[in-house]
Parts: C-alpha cells; sequence; structure tokens
C-alpha cells in the first residue's frame, strides 16, 4: 500500500476511506476517483459500508455503491435500469443496474456524471422494501412512474 493519504468527503464515512486503502494500487485509484465522483454529485448523501460495500442513501433509500469483485470493480445503481442509458446492465430481479471497471480507464467520468444524476432523480423505494413485503414502489417526484 503506498503511503499517500487522500482527502475525502468530510460527510463520508472513515470505514469507505479504510476500504478504498485495503485495495490492490490499481483497483484503489478505481475506488477513489468513484467515491470522489459519487461525493461530487451527491452533496447531503450519507455514505459508508453497508453489506461490505460502500453504499450512499439519500434519506435512507440506497442510491449507489460499489464492491470489489475478483477481476473488478462494480458500481451499482439500484434504480439504474430506469435510468435508460446504455453501459448498465440490469442486476437481480428488482431495478437496480451494473457496470464493472478493471481499469481506471475504463470509467467515464462524463458517463458517471450522467448516471449520478439520474441516480438523485429517478429512485425506487428500496428502504421500505421489506415493510411492503418485497414490493418496490417509485418515489414520488422523483420521475418515476409507479410500475409494479
Amino acid at each position: 500500500m503506498s503511503g499517500r493519504k487522500v482527502r475525502y468527503h468530510l460527510a463520508m464515512d472513515r470505514s469507505i476511506s479504510e476500504y478504498n486503502e485495503a485495495q490492490s494500487a490499481a483497483d484503489r485509484t478505481i475506488c477513489e476517483l468513484l467515491c470522489r465522483e459519487i461525493d461530487s454529485a451527491l452533496p447531503g448523501a450519507t455514505s459508508k459500508i453497508w453489506h461490505g460495500s460502500p453504499v450512499w442513501f439519500l434519506e435512507g433509500n440506497p442510491i449507489v455503491g460499489y464492491h470489489k469483485l475478483k477481476p473488478c470493480v462494480r458500481l451499482l445503481f439500484w434504480s439504474g435500469q430506469s435510468f435508460n442509458e446504455n453501459g448498465l446492465v440490469p442486476e437481480g430481479s428488482f431495478k437496480a443496474a451494473e457496470v464493472r471497471f478493471q481499469t481506471l480507464e475504463d470509467v467515464d467520468t462524463v458517463i458517471l456524471k450522467l448516471w449520478l444524476a439520474k441516480s438523485r432523480e429517478i429512485q425506487w423505494d428500496y428502504k421500505n422494501i421489506v415493510k411492503r413485503k418485497g414490493q418496490l414502489v417509485g418515489l414520488k417526484g422523483q420521475g418515476v412512474a409507479n410500475e409494479e
């Protein structure tokens, strides 16, 4: 691990910087870039390690997170299938979509900023999915019609 320290957004949970610092040098640069871009695009979001991965929340609803997989770093948008954007691949049985990065050059920050802007505007209510017994509904005022 390098001896350098990365400055993170003050609202970010310290455990996210520790998560990033624990990665290999190549993966750490991807994680640090994602962290900076997410913090910049989602001011006011809270962030923490959730189920072992860095995740950002708006009003308690998970929005975006990343996780180190063996061959790559996976970026997951909980409502990403509703973005209608190329480059995001459906993940799971709800509305999540992902993209995977093997190198820093794989990260297109222009497209990433677009996806992050959409993640603020298009949200499905994951926060209350257990209370609704697995039914996922669109949040009002977020540009999503209830598709369920």
